[in-house]
């Protein structure tokens, strides 16, 4: 029993001392004022990015939207032909996921990277999977956008380009055209 009493002394006691001794940890959910005053050092592919104390690296750009692709300049593809229409999401630590309007047996996510390139403006490169209807892969593709998003805030237009690979990564096709996207809000 003395052992035992010792033993909880001993824990107790040393738990006193290390939250004494420890430095002060927080969360900062109540130090919103003062993370607001401060800028920040964003490191992304081995270039430095500093961050207003206002809008934070690509906040023009982070949330989600729907988008769409229209050919543009495409052998045997009329201009304006409605090519794509999905959903994007664009995340505030450079990644996004796309959700197309394809048949979810053929590949219909594709993830990606982006980086901003002017105050409005940004660039994407992502990658699908492609599946025929039997589930055998097929290729995959590379979907590259570049996009300005608009005063305001809630429409963005660019390029994009789709270089579609077979399953030995051969180019099988490259197509262009013109990207659009609207965001969607909570309300």
């Amino acid at each position: 029993m003395k052992t035992l009493f010792r033993a909880v002394t001993a824990t107790c006691g040393l738990a006193a001392f290390s939250t004494i001794l420890a430095p002060s940890a927080n969360a900062g959910c109540g130090e919103i004022e003062k993370q607001q005053q401060t800028a920040s050092v964003r490191r992304s592919s081995n270039q430095f990015l500093l961050v207003s104390d206002n809008e934070p690296a690509g906040a023009a750009i982070v949330g989600f939207w729907k988008f769409t692709f229209v050919s543009r300049n495409n052998a045997g593809i009329p201009d304006g032909t409605l090519l794509e229409v999905g959903y994007a999401q664009w995340h505030s630590d450079g990644t996004e996921i796309t959700n197309s309007s394809r048949s979810p047996a053929t590949g219909n996510f594709c993830l990606g990277v982006w980086k901003k390139t002017g105050p409005s403006s940004f660039k994407l490169n992502h990658f699908a999977l492609s599946f025929d209807l039997s589930g055998k892969p097929v290729g995959g593709a590379n979907i590259r956008e570049e996009v300005t998003v608009e005063h305001g805030g809630d429409k963005f237009t660019g390029t994009f380009t789709i270089d579609n690979f077979d399953i030995n990564g051969v180019l099988v096709r490259h197509i262009a055209g013109d990207v659009t996207g609207e965001r969607i809000t909570a309300d």
